[in-house]
């Protein structure tokens, strides 16, 4: 895979079973992501591979859904998943936990897969035409979010 179109990480003063669990629970995840209002599993009640869920997002006046499917899911270290709206590819999207003295560091990473043609009409339905710009200040936002939680 190349290199990811935006990533960050954070150290976690919390075990990494515990972390993932907050991760992959879509109810809490929508609290802690920037753009993300709700997810809700269509198929599937769990984080597994080939599981989906359904993200509605916001954007001050601005809202849209996508579909994620997951692809990675194994508990403790990964969960990952790509990103469509209708057929077009949007996104993947990966969480990998490491365990480390007194916690586990949590790296977020995107890549962006929209097609060229695709750009200007989702940025123009997102209201951000610097996804790579947005998503890097949103991993930031989303990693001290979950920190926050997994500490407190």
């Amino acid at each position: 895979m190349s290199a990811p179109s935006a990533q960050a990480s954070v150290t976690i003063a919390a075990d990494c079973a515990d972390v993932y669990a907050l991760i992959t629970d879509l109810t809490t995840m929508a609290t802690l992501a920037e753009e993300t209002d709700a997810m809700e599993w269509t198929k599937g009640d769990a984080a597994r591979p080939g599981a989906v869920f359904k993200g509605r997002n916001a954007n001050g006046r601005k809202t849209w859904t996508t579909r994620c499917t997951v692809t990675d899911a194994e508990p403790g270290r990964v969960f990952a998943f790509d990103v469509t709206h209708t057929v077009v590819p949007v996104a993947h999207w990966r969480y990998d936990i490491t365990p480390v003295d007194g916690g586990c560091r949590v790296t977020e990473q995107t890549w962006d897969r929209r097609p060229g043609w695709f750009r200007k009409p989702a940025g123009i339905a997102t209201g951000v035409s610097d996804r790579t710009g947005a998503n890097a200040k949103h991993i930031e936002l989303t990693l001290q979010r979950l920190k926050a939680r997994a500490e407190g």
